[in-house]
């Protein structure tokens, strides 16, 4: 992400976030999650398959209601969802009966502007992703990249300041998912979004290295932060560096960690 010289203001602060899955039986799945997401900042969260990633971003979101702990938006609670957060899901989430440019004005259906206006905005924000000429097909006939970028469009055409994104790259093949990973990371940056912050959910270490300025790493259930990975590598990062694979394996060593303390948790629980 791009960086200002002022000073940072937390975009989004999450604190000490409590979550269980049935609470007549007790089944914690987040346990005091506590982390600051600043302006200007790709933040990604890792952690074991299972851990509550997902649940945590939709937490976050305000889709989900936490058990206990808040999160914040500029100091303001998040109880529901709110315009300066958009939501990118992992599956595209479009709906094949509409045509792309239609799948990203319902992003603005909550909008009292003009149908010409909405459907001008649509395909601007098309274009910018490379879209052109595919705004009234549908989503059918385009490739697998093709959709999460129509996906990431409608979240971006109602000018957001926070992008969560739930595992964007993971049902892509590798050539398509790096193609993408380069192509979203410059344009997040550039003055054409109003996107100023991101938090990304990933199962994928190197992913997480390539785009973020910091990891979050995430324990297994009752999930907490094993650690928070500042990322102090200059953009575009070379994947084949030693300096790319020392901070992969710093942070896979963190999940391993994190997994341990699940198992020890498990075995003396039950």
């Amino acid at each position: 992400m791009r960086r200002r010289k002022s000073e940072k203001m937390d975009t989004i602060s999450v604190k000490d976030i409590v979550f269980f899955y049935d609470v007549k039986k007790q089944v914690k799945i987040l346990n005091g999650i506590t982390f600051d997401a600043p302006q200007e900042e790709f933040i990604s969260i890792i952690g074991p398959s299972g851990c509550g990633k997902s649940t945590l971003l939709r937490i976050i979101a305000g889709l989900i209601r936490q058990d206990s702990g808040t999160v914040l938006y500029n100091g303001r609670e998040i109880t529901a969802p709110i315009s300066e957060l958009s939501f990118v899901f992992q599956d595209f989430g479009l709906l094949p009966w509409l045509t792309n440019v239609e799948n990203v004005k319902l992003g603005l259906s909550l909008y009292s502007t003009g149908n010409k206006e909405k459907e001008e905005k649509a395909r601007r924000i098309l274009h910018h992703f490379g879209l052109r000429g595919s705004e009234d097909s549908y989503p059918s006939v385009l490739s697998g990249g093709m959709k999460q970028r129509v996906g990431i469009a409608r979240a971006v055409v109602s000018n957001p300041k926070v992008l969560l994104m739930d595992e964007p790259f993971s049902s892509l093949d590798e050539i398509t998912a790096n193609d993408l990973r380069s192509q979203i990371l410059t344009l997040l940056r550039s003055k054409a979004i109003s996107v100023n912050s991101v938090i990304m959910v990933t199962h994928n270490v190197e992913e997480a290295v390539e785009l973020s300025d910091r990891v979050i790493v995430l324990s297994n259930k009752p999930t907490h932060v094993v650690a928070v990975e500042e990322i102090d590598l200059k953009y575009p990062r070379n994947r084949h560096s030693k300096e790319f694979f020392k901070f992969v394996d710093k942070i896979d060593a963190m999940l391993k960690e994190g997994a341990a303390e699940g198992e020890i948790f498990t075995r003396a629980r039950f």
